[in-house]
């Protein structure tokens, strides 16, 4: 099959991972993401691409361009391209979300356990998608 279809939501709560990359396409990247209580994203900016982010489970903060505001389960975020940004989990519970980058942003098929790993061993899309 060409794409990707599955339980979108199951997938998501049921990740443990700092960052684990689902499915890359030419213009589409589907990233999960699993933050402790504490631990956040990282303030950044992508420069030529927007950003969508959907939280499952737990709850936090997303910052954008300096504003805070409160997320929970269900909601839905956008980042604007050039907009400085990040997500903070402030529960008690894993923050349990995914994004979607348009274009990509990381090489296909990557898993980082550890916001740790992720530091360590980024690497930025190589232009290989999943299929």
């Amino acid at each position: 099959m060409k794409g990707f279809v599955d339980d979108i939501e199951k997938l998501t709560e049921g990740n443990d991972d700092f960052r684990r990359v689902l499915y890359t396409g030419r213009y589409l990247q589907l990233v999960l993401m699993a933050l402790k209580p504490g631990e956040e994203i990282g303030e950044e900016v992508h420069e030529d691409h927007d950003q969508f982010f959907r939280i499952e489970a737990g709850s936090g903060e997303v910052r954008i361009d300096g504003k805070a505001t409160k997320i929970e389960a269900d909601d839905a975020v956008i980042v604007p391209a050039g907009a400085r940004h990040n997500v903070v989990n402030t529960g008690n519970e894993p923050l349990k979300l995914y994004t979607i980058y348009g274009p990509p942003e990381h090489r296909d098929a990557v898993v980082r356990a550890t916001k740790a790993e992720a530091e360590a061993r980024e690497e930025h899309f190589d232009g290989a998608t999943t299929e």
